[in-house]
């Protein structure tokens, strides 16, 4: 089983914006948010058009998003593809 090796990249962050950061100025939209648990950037999932969590963790290797989606508690790792 696959495990987490970037949990030290975790921080307590505060989000950048309500809804995802690059959306919002360009009046896209999105489907899902991801909370970068490195820096606070919200981003877009990957269902969304523009997929901007991806990009910022291509742009930043940041590793880690939370969903900020209301209910869900859960965090995924880019690096590792696994759930933390």
């Amino acid at each position: 089983m696959s495990r987490c090796t970037h949990t030290d990249m975790i921080r307590d962050v505060t989000p950048s914006a309500e809804g995802c950061e690059e959306c919002l100025k360009t009046g896209s939209w999105w489907v899902h948010l991801r909370l970068c648990r490195t820096c606070g950037h919200v981003g877009c999932c990957d269902s969304s058009p523009n997929k901007h969590a991806t990009k910022h963790f291509h742009a930043t290797e940041h590793p880690i998003v939370q969903s900020f989606e209301p209910g869900e508690d859960w965090s995924w790792c880019y690096v590792d593809e696994v759930e933390v």
